[in-house]
């Protein structure tokens, strides 16, 4: 139990050294998608095969680690999931890919024991072989602040994460800054809040420090609702410990003694991490009563939503905690003034509380000289879609979109054209290319007709129809939508069947701006945050590719050959030798015609299977 800031600080000298101490470190990747791919069941071979071997081992660091033991860990997510499972090894920086159980003892022998690199198992770009994570072009430009330990320590343990200074920010903020002082140190690195809205931090922590009610509460947002984002994940899994600190210095800073951490139940594996981190902490005295020896009280509790979009709303979130439905309500008051169990709350999402620490250890001047002006700092982005490299990264803010597009995503897959890149999922907008070097922030993409949102981006190249693009995302908002105001839960249903109606090739002239007219409507009238973005992907793929939607309603026709209802398979008379061979394939006899003459397609009849385009030998067959 550590009872005062010397404690704390001898046992982060303590376990620093044992850290420094081992010989080597292998680190298995254990997020979420590593796992997926069996990276447990390769840990747990390299656990037993270095113990048949009598290799001194240490699977969780010890403080007695003398400088003859191999550490053997867990690691959280390195962001490139396609690769995986991926395998790290230490002190030399060599990152192993698509690393099965039957590498597991060359791995031992020739690494562990030998200090030779396997070649076969590095990441190689154009034939050239990257040894170390950081010379793989994914990871060049990336700035790795949020993230610098998932993938890099043991995810589930606490003393690795004092030995590379965790819980150094709390001390500081306990022991040498007030409440207002760590209030304004927050206010002047500019940190805006990650979660998509980019209020600024300090001023909703002040506000909520300026209430007279004497309960307050710290409440961290980790729904992650929007499709394909996974950055509150990554941390939650691969650093903990960052996400409970973030919030004790939050419940600091403003008088609260109590934080609810609201996770969704499809992340157990971040659910199971959090709660041994605050186990740990508890165990250790950095939870609960008169933390090292001071005044100060803080409780973690977990609270595991049920997977409504609509929970990521503040208020509805609050409602869900304390057990009833979760729906938005009328605002004001505010969170800040009447949140969680109606008393003042400070709310912020997974990655804002993960950058707190970072900004009380190094000060405000660091985090300013990172980023932009506006926009401070750095933001992590779930990066999908038809790109070369898809996976997790963090960039500075202001970095444009062509190099996270280009030079770290690697370009378009099987050789696309840009068409375009969705960001900020459900509730954000459609980018183009005269958006390329945007640079990425709160103010600049709003300007832009998008938003960062949590970080979702997926990107999209030729063969994509941006009609079916905001139908996809229409219908997860309509799905999500909580039905308590009627301009969310009618416009939305409204909105969803016209663009139902255009990418089955039922369109009328009219019904773009009936679109429009409807979502400046449920835009200006919603209740919550959900209903108030829900148009942006239709109204910002009209007002950049207008033409795709004149086609499908006009002529009935999808531009990038998408849109299944809208197809055509033609024969081409000049090709086909009349061989009738595709009439025996078609499962509605929609072919018909003369032996030795041109086939035809009753267009009527197809379905738009495609069973005849292979069966003919003459290639006359084919989608148009």
């Amino acid at each position: 139990m550590l009872k005062s800031r010397e404690d704390l600080k001898n046992r982060r000298s303590l376990y620093a050294k044992a850290l420094e101490s081992q010989t080597a470190k292998i680190l298995v990747c254990a997020g979420t998608g590593c796992v997926a791919g069996g990276s447990l069941e390769i840990f747990d071979t390299l656990k037993a095969m270095i113990e048949t071997r009598d290799i001194p081992c240490s699977i969780e660091l010890e403080e007695e680690d003398n400088g003859d033991s191999v550490g053997l860990k867990k690691s959280g997510c390195h962001g490139f999931c396609e690769i995986g499972p991926l395998v790290r090894i230490e002190p030399q920086g060599w990152l192993y890919v698509k690393v099965k159980q039957e590498d597991c003892e060359e791995i031992i022998d020739q690494t562990i024991l030998k200090g030779e690199h396997i070649e076969r198992l590095a990441y190689r770009k154009n034939g050239d072989i990257c040894k170390k994570q950081d010379e793989i072009p994914f990871y060049k430009k990336q700035t790795r602040h949020v993230l610098q330990h998932c993938g890099q320590i043991d995810a589930t343990s606490i003393n690795e994460y004092l030995a590379l200074g965790g819980y150094s920010g709390l001390e500081k903020a306990l022991f040498d800054m007030t409440g207002d002082e760590i209030i304004d140190e927050i206010s002047e690195s500019g940190l805006r809040g990650r979660g998509g809205g980019g209020f600024p931090v300090g001023r909703k922590w002040g506000q909520v420090k300026k209430q007279t009610e004497p309960q307050k509460y710290v409440v961290c947002n980790g729904d992650e609702g929007d499709p394909g984002a996974f950055m509150d994940r990554s941390i939650m899994e691969g650093d903990p410990h960052s996400v409970l600190e973030g919030m004790m210095i939050a419940g600091l800073s403003c008088g609260a003694d109590q934080g609810y951490l609201y996770v969704r139940a499809e992340y157990p594996l971040a659910v199971s991490r959090l709660q041994t981190a605050i186990e740990q902490a508890t165990e250790l005295g950095l939870l609960g009563e008169q933390i090292l020896g001071t005044d100060f009280s803080f409780y973690l509790h977990i609270n595991q939503g049920a997977g409504a979009f609509v929970c990521g709303e503040g208020s509805a979130l609050t409602a869900s905690i304390e057990g009833k439905r979760g729906m938005p309500r009328v605002k004001p008051p505010r969170t800040v003034e009447n949140g969680l169990f109606n008393k003042p709350t400070v709310l912020n999402n997974v990655e804002t509380f993960a950058n707190i620490p970072l900004i009380i250890r190094n000060g405000n001047d660091w985090y300013r000289s990172i980023g932009s002006e506006r926009s401070p700092g750095t933001k992590a982005f779930a990066l999908t879609g038809n790109i070369v490299n898809t996976g997790l990264i963090e960039v500075p803010m202001g970095t444009t979109l062509r190099e996270v597009i280009f030079d770290i995503g690697g370009g378009m897959r099987d050789g696309g054209t840009f068409k375009g890149v969705q960001i900020g999922g459900p509730s954000g907008g459609c980018l183009t290319e005269k958006d390329l070097d945007l640079p990425l922030g709160f103010d600049s993409l709003k300007e832009a007709g998008a938003m960062i949102g949590s970080g979702g981006l997926v990107v999209m190249d030729d063969k994509t129809c941006m009609v079916e693009v905001a139908r996809f995302f229409m219908n997860f908002t309509q799905n999500e939508s909580c039905g308590k105001c009627v301009p969310c839960r009618e416009g939305t249903k409204r909105m969803l069947g016209i663009l139902e109606r255009i990418v089955s090739g039922l369109g009328e002239e009219g019904d773009i701006e009936l679109l429009l007219e409807l979502a400046d409507t449920v835009s200006a009238t919603s209740l919550c945050g959900l209903g108030k973005t829900a148009a942006l992907p239709v109204i910002s793929t009209i007002e950049n590719f207008r033409s795709e939607y004149e086609a499908h309603i006009r002529e009935k026709r999808c531009p990038a050959g998408a849109c299944s209802k809208l197809k055509r398979i033609e024969i081409d008379p000049e090709l086909c030798r009349g061989c009738s061979k595709c009439t025996k394939v078609c499962p509605v006899t929609a072919i018909s015609g003369k032996i030795k003459e041109p086939f035809v397609i009753d267009q009527e009849k197809c379905i738009k299977c495609g069973a005849c385009i292979p069966t003919c030998p003459f290639q006359a067959i084919s989608e148009v």
